[in-house]
């Protein structure tokens, strides 16, 4: 996707994307072990907290921000969609959570000892992936 100004871009705005998504996954175990005390889902998924997700999320928009160097986006415009794209991805691991659920597992596979599949791993791209995408074809590509 040609975007004015940022040759060679695509593979920046990948790296952005997943960096900031998986982060926000990993940031929201650690705040959850740390500092959780309320579970924010405990029918889809009973280890999420409220205090995980939001200081995963935090903590993730504000790593986008700091990445902004590497994309056509502002400090604000990176941090607003990190948090975007972050939001996206705490309800996208939700909605995978959820089909799971209804299937009656609890991970997509055994491929990762400890982490279950690949989409258990990459679940938080569902939602945040697709949206990334649209932002940037109609915000910012030629």
């Amino acid at each position: 996707m040609p975007i004015s100004g940022q040759p060679g871009s695509n593979t920046f705005l990948l790296v952005f994307l997943v960096l900031v998504v998986q982060a926000s996954d990993v940031l929201q175990y650690l705040w959850g072990k740390l500092a959780g005390r309320h579970a924010i889902a405990p029918q889809l998924s009973p280890e999420k907290t409220v205090e995980g997700t939001i200081g995963g999320i935090a903590t993730a928009s504000a790593l986008g921000a700091a990445l902004a160097s590497i994309t056509p986006f502002s400090v604000p415009e990176a941090a607003l969609i990190s948090l975007l794209i972050t939001l996206l991805g705490f309800l996208g691991g939700l909605a995978m959570s959820a089909l799971k659920r209804s299937r009656g597992i609890k991970d997509w596979s055994k491929l990762i000892p400890g982490h279950g599949g690949m989409l258990d791993r990459l679940d938080s791209l569902f939602l945040s992936a697709p949206a990334f995408f649209y932002l940037l074809r109609f915000g910012w590509a030629d």
